[in-house]
């Protein structure tokens, strides 16, 4: 493989070699700062998933892998650990160049979460009991925790190094073996990553890294060789992957859409509230599912938060995603533009009150730009607040008393966040309580604990990563009873 990753790659990472694929397809990384092609990979034939996995259940049963210690599968993840902080920089300027994201953030929140995950599952996985001993009257039972098999790891273009890490680690910590499949988008950091996992010294087929469009995509999550399917992606996509994985009784992880609410009391700090949501509603460009794009306020104090989002929005520069100083750069393809200016028009047209941005910046003759956008008065129940858009667009609400508050932070078919502002903690935990969602931030928002579980509930998915309970989504459960 080339040591510069933004050229034209003939081969996919398969059974610890960079081998030719066998399709002539090609996939397009465009820039989205450019607008030109920066690298070309190969479009992943059928043939090639097959020969993917046919290479992962032959580790996951054949070689070193089965009959490696935990301690030694920690030591291979803690030397790629150790690569990739190595290659932090050129992992941060890779994934701004795919993608879009402003450098700044890449380089610490890109690069920096796969680290913080890594390590997190490593901890987890030392104490985790995968043999303990139950006893009864009737015996006693040596319940072992047993890989689940092959796992079919999918990966989207937001955040694709640390959804990655969110799939191979514990996938490689437990046992199992992966067949990775990036997003079109952004396969190149996955070449990377899959570079330093063969210089940490992984036995081949353990991992193995095969870039594909949609429909053979497909072909790999139903394949009769995978065990498990883990995938972070839209709900629509996921609704599709449930059902070829319910009908084949194939294990699921979904870590769906989202359309999380900031629900600002009465007596919330509006300074710090709006200021959070520079980073808690436009970070990466408005292109992660945690974000707060539905902010919630009572009425009587909308026009203040308003004002002070409208001074946020002006301090937030747009342009070069290169420049340390960007905070918005271009979305991911031409494709996501036209999509959010299509919900900026549809709020337009159902009655929300545009506050600022709504267009593209008047300077940038290239480039898939959307200004940050802020609507205020927005009906609870129009596009914009209902849908997830994916941009770096905003909804303010209003509300009159708690209970709307709560009703309104629930009228949503997502459940993935949601962030509570108030002084008062008996208020938080109420309100906390009541909001039905995974992930609940009081007085801050996207603060992220690898040890702590993470996932939504309805049209956000089911299962979990993150910690524990992750490591069990990755195994099957097996008693041995004994009597003696």
């Amino acid at each position: 493989m080339a040591t510069d990753l933004r050229t034209d790659h003939d081969t996919i990472f398969v059974n610890g070699e960079w081998a030719r694929a066998a399709t002539t397809d090609r996939i397009e990384v465009i820039s989205p700062w450019s607008e030109e092609v920066i690298a070309t990979v190969p479009s992943a034939s059928r043939e090639d998933v097959d020969i993917a996995v046919s290479a992962a259940q032959q580790a996951l049963t054949s070689g070193p892998w089965p009959s490696m210690s935990l301690e030694d599968r920690i030591g291979i993840l803690e030397r790629f650990r150790d690569l990739l902080l190595e290659t932090s920089e050129e992992l941060a300027q890779l994934i701004t160049d795919e993608m879009g994201c402003p450098i700044a953030q890449s380089r610490s929140i890109q690069v920096v979460n796969p680290v913080g995950i890594l390590e997190a599952y490593r901890d987890t996985a030392k104490a985790y009991p995968f043999r303990a001993i139950r006893r009864s009257a009737n015996g006693q039972a040596l319940v072992t925790r047993e890989p689940i098999g092959v796992v079919a790891g999918v990966v989207p273009w937001n955040v694709p190094a640390s959804l990655t890490a969110q799939k191979i680690v514990p996938a490689l910590l437990t046992g199992c073996t992966i067949v990775l499949k990036p997003a079109p988008e952004t396969p190149l950091d996955a070449y990377l990553i899959a570079g330093l996992l063969e210089r940490a010294g992984l036995p081949p087929g353990v991992v193995n890294v095969v870039p594909a469009d949609r429909e053979v995509s497909e072909y790999l999550i139903s394949h009769p060789g995978v065990s498990k399917v883990t995938f972070t992606g839209s709900s629509a996509a996921g609704r599709r992957i449930a059902e070829i994985c319910g009908s084949d009784l194939r294990r699921v992880t979904l870590e769906l859409g989202g359309k999380s609410a900031a629900i600002l009391l009465e007596d919330a700090d509006l300074d710090a509230a709006a200021a959070a949501l520079r980073l808690g509603a436009f970070r990466n460009n408005g292109q992660v599912c945690t974000l707060k794009t539905r902010v919630l306020v009572p009425r009587a104090r909308q026009q203040d938060l308003v004002e002070r989002l409208d001074e946020l929005v002006a301090s937030m520069p747009v342009g070069d995603p290169h420049v340390d100083s960007t905070h918005i750069g271009p979305l991911v393809s031409e494709r996501q533009r036209a999509r959010v200016e299509g919900y900026i028009a549809k709020g337009i047209a159902e009655g929300a009150r545009l506050v600022t941005g709504g267009g593209r910046p008047k300077d940038m003759d290239r480039g898939w730009f959307v200004e940050p956008t802020v609507f205020a008065d927005v009906d609870p129940d129009s596009t914009i607040a209902q849908e997830e858009i994916f941009g770096p667009v905003v909804s303010v609400i209003p509300f009159k008393d708690e209970n709307d508050a709560v009703l309104q932070g629930n009228d949503t078919s997502y459940g993935l966040a949601a962030g509570v502002w108030t002084r008062d903690v008996s208020k938080a935990h109420r309100v906390a309580r009541a909001i039905r969602a995974g992930t609940v931030w009081v007085n801050c928002y996207n603060v992220i604990d690898p040890v702590a579980p993470f996932g939504g509930y309805t049209e956000s998915g089911y299962g979990r990563e993150l910690g524990k309970y992750a490591l069990e989504l990755y195994t099957n459960v097996k008693s041995v009873w004994l009597r003696v």
